[in-house]
């Protein structure tokens, strides 16, 4: 029985840090179920041999600089990032022709030809050139070490607590230790290499890059690289970059070698690197990235290793802690992370899900941090290749909204302060875009987006010609003013609603059959009608899109108290948008004919129809009973085995659709060498990070949901979690909650309002409304059968 006290006791700490409990109170004697529970497993993920490939490295992130550590005990491999460095410079790509050619299009599209509207599009609308900018890998540090024999009893880590990768072996008759950390604090990356045995320390270090056209050292204990952007597609590459490292060793002699560092002799090494590039503004590329380097090594090297690992640790930890996670653990439980992966559908793993969770936090907070104009981009913050697929940036149709899900759920919201700084970004690009190709007022982006925030339309019409890649950015940034109704954050997410609205509101043309105001042109996002194309008028996503839109701008400007008239267009506008419609086979239909059974491909990764259902609330069981219906029925037709990042979306719909049995199946296609890599990345295949990132708010929205001014508890819980508890959840209206449950059961909960308010409670089996003040918690714990306020 020692492990359940163990897990019992870890859990009795937890809801003490919430309030939950006094100090020495009972914990509730566990079901019998609960007994087949071990001590939960650290925080980390950990294997038996140095990786072979990318996506077997570890990932290290501050926001800004990424490294990929590899863990190799006689050449060690740093893979090198910095979230500002893209191909190319400054540019735009809006079509002259589009002016002339929006009419002819839509003509087309109305008239029911639609090759000959996408045919024409691709020639008139799409942008010059149709291709963005990628993303590209900042530099690789390489480290030798020599005369290493009789390797033994190895391990790697990453410790998501510490936010720190360690690789541990024995060799000869020492234990050698090798940690790696980013510093948001620092603005570094920083390696320590260490022996239990004085003098063990000799290394060969080489700094490169895929763009260098200088390299460089200074004195014996500095290394440098610098360059340019690549040239592509035409676009010349002009932004300036720099990488730049410092080695402080203790004992031993550093000395210049073969264009490189040498360590002869230490007992302890730092490395740390720093990367800069010449980027300040999608339009301004002035920054001198040397001496930014040089200025951030010299504040680091003056505070030394041991304040820097400190101020570290704190500023990770002050935001990662705030959730902790139990759904139990079992015997696979103490397996190395890849094993985990390969064995999760055996369902005695229930830790793993915990795990991915908070490893979908650790990977935001590594991607996505204040000070940056850069949000998690489709590979996060990490990529090693110089023509990466779908070129590494944002795509604007599903997946950079999806890095975002988890934030403000998961206790994160200000990993979203990139994300607005972007969409800021391209509401001053998109201004231009809005004007040359519809001659409109506001703003307005397309399915993707790069470092130079590009707004126009790319790559071709099938994908690109979307016009609501703006809006589904605004909506998800509405999420933040949901969760934390903050004055501040309204008053800034204003302007881009409104401007987004405004756009909108000029564009939308009457579709000459139905009587709705449509888009024309659009898509269904990368989804073929049965019409031997993509471009069509008024599809599901973009009404759904639209009515969220129309809403928050009007409901934002109630709030602010200005814009009468503009919130009375824009709720009057919402008004005579085509409703949602169900198909002849009872399907929520995807466009405004019911096509849906017609289309090329049936099991579709994209689900964008059922928007209405997640990320928005339009549609619910409880409200809209048909409609959901209907989204069950396309959820049964596409079918759950699709893409990672797909996976992902549709955990989410399952949990709304308060299914967990069956969002518990599909969580098992994503935690699956299929569909997760060794390091835990989601496996699109290639590699994206939106897949990790839904997957972490599918297993969230499982726990707790918020909407329509209901709060639920334990909403889809899947019979393979029986117990647990979590802590630090958020809900919308500003709230904060710690609970836990036995048998399937909500057995004590705390609930605090940082802004006051009122809400709904609801479990299984009951509800009741809430009303708390500013800063109040309410507490309740089951007794006698039924849940009760303390």
């Amino acid at each position: 029985m020692t492990h359940i006290t163990s897990r019992r006791s870890w859990l009795q700490q937890q809801l003490m840090q919430a309030g939950l409990l006094r100090f020495g109170a009972p914990l509730l004697a566990a079901p019998a179920a609960q007994a087949q529970t071990e001590t939960p497993q650290p925080l980390r993920l950990w294997y038996r041999r140095p990786a072979d490939e990318w996506v077997q490295a570890l990932p290290v992130g501050n926001g800004r600089l990424g490294a990929m550590v590899f863990g190799g005990t006689h050449m060690e491999r740093l893979q090198l990032n910095e979230n500002s460095f893209f191909s190319g410079g400054p540019y735009d790509t809006t079509n002259p022709k589009a002016r002339e050619g929006l009419p002819k299009v839509r003509e087309l599209v109305f008239a029911g030809r639609y090759a000959e509207a996408e045919k024409l599009a691709n020639e008139t609308l799409l942008g010059t050139p149709n291709r963005q900018m990628s993303y590209q890998p900042l530099a690789e540090l390489l480290m030798v070490f020599p005369g290493l024999d009789g390797v033994r009893d190895y391990e790697r880590s990453l410790d998501l607590d510490e936010a720190v990768a360690t690789t541990r072996f024995r060799a000869g008759s020492a234990t050698l230790t090798r940690e790696v950390y980013a510093s948001a604090a620092d603005q570094l990356i920083v390696v320590r290499l260490s022996a239990d045995k004085p003098k063990w320390i000799t290394a060969d270090f080489t700094l490169t890059a895929p763009h260098q056209k200088s390299s460089g050292g200074e004195g014996n204990h500095t290394l440098w690289v610098a360059g340019t952007s690549p040239t592509v597609g035409g676009i010349e590459g002009r932004l300036p970059f720099e990488c730049r490292l410092q080695v402080i060793a203790r004992g031993g002699k550093v000395s210049a070698r073969n264009g490189g560092l040498a360590v002869q002799g230490a007992d302890e090494v730092f490395i740390l690197i720093a990367g800069a590039t010449g980027y300040k503004r999608f339009d301004d590329i002035s920054g001198d990235p040397a001496a930014l380097n040089q200025q951030t090594l010299a504040a680091a090297v003056a505070r030394g290793p041991q304040a820097m690992r400190d101020t570290h640790r704190d500023d990770h930890q002050k935001l990662f802690k705030r959730v902790a996670i139990d759904l139990g653990s079992g015997p696979n439980g103490a397996l190395p992370t890849d094993e985990r992966i390969a064995r999760f559908a055996e369902g005695r793993d229930p830790g793993l899900a915990a795990l991915y969770l908070q490893y979908g936090r650790y990977l935001l907070l590594a991607s996505s941090r204040p000070g940056s104009r850069f949000p998690a981009n489709l590979q996060g913050l990490w990529n090693e290749k110089t023509n990466p697929s779908w070129g590494s940036k944002w795509t604007i149709n599903i997946n950079t909204e999806m890095n975002y899900w988890p934030a403000e759920l998961c206790n994160l919201g200000e990993t979203v302060e990139p994300l607005f700084a972007m969409v800021e970004d391209l509401a001053i690009t998109g201004a231009g875009v809005a004007q040359k190709m519809f001659g409109a007022p506001g703003w307005v982006a397309f399915h993707n987006t790069d470092g130079w925030r590009v707004a126009a339309p790319t790559d071709g019409a099938k994908w690109g010609l979307w016009p609501m890649g703006g809006v589904w950015l605004v909506n998800t940034l509405w999420e933040s003013w949901l969760f934390r109704r903050d004055p501040a954050l309204l008053r800034r997410l204003y302007p881009l609603l409104k401007g987004a609205a405004e756009f909108q509101l000029a564009t939308l043309v009457k579709d000459p059959k139905s009587g709705f105001m449509v888009t024309n042109p659009s898509v269904s996002p990368e989804n073929s009608h049965p019409h031997g194309s993509s471009v069509c008028a008024g599809p599901a996503m973009d009404s759904q899109l639209l009515r969220d839109l129309f809403a928050y701008a009007a409901e934002a400007a109630r709030e602010l108290r200005t814009d009468r008239p503009f919130a009375r267009d824009c709720l009057a506008m919402r008004d005579r948008l085509p409703p949602d419609r169900v198909g002849q086979a009872g399907q929520l239909q995807e466009w405004m004919e019911d096509w849906d059974l017609q289309a090329p491909e049936l099991q579709h990764r994209h689900v964008s129809h059922l928007y209405a259902l997640y990320p928005s609330t339009q549609i619910t069981p409880e409200d809209t009973p048909a409609l959901a219906a209907a989204a069950r029925n396309v959820m049964v037709r596409r079918g759950d085995d699709t893409t990672g990042w797909g996976i992902g979306w549709r955990i989410n719909l399952w949990a709304r659709l308060q299914d967990g049995e069956q969002a518990y199946a599909t969580l098992n296609r994503l935690l699956h060498p299929k569909r997760s890599y060794p390091n835990l990345f989601d496996a699109h295949p290639p590699f994206q990070i939106d897949g990790n990132f839904g997957g972490a708010a599918g297993i969230a929205e499982l726990l707790l949901q918020s909407h329509r001014g209901r709060i639920k508890l334990l909403p889809a819980l899947p019979s393979a979690w029986p117990g647990g508890a979590v802590r630090g959840l958020r809900a919308r209206g500003g709230y904060e909650l710690a609970f836990d449950w036995w048998g399937g059961e909500l057995q004590t909960l705390s609930i605090t309002s940082k802004n006051g308010g009122s809400t709904e409670l609801h479990w299984h089996g009951g509800k009741l409304p809430l009303k708390l003040a500013a800063g109040q918690t309410a507490r309740f714990e089951r007794r006698d059968g039924r849940l009760q306020r303390l």
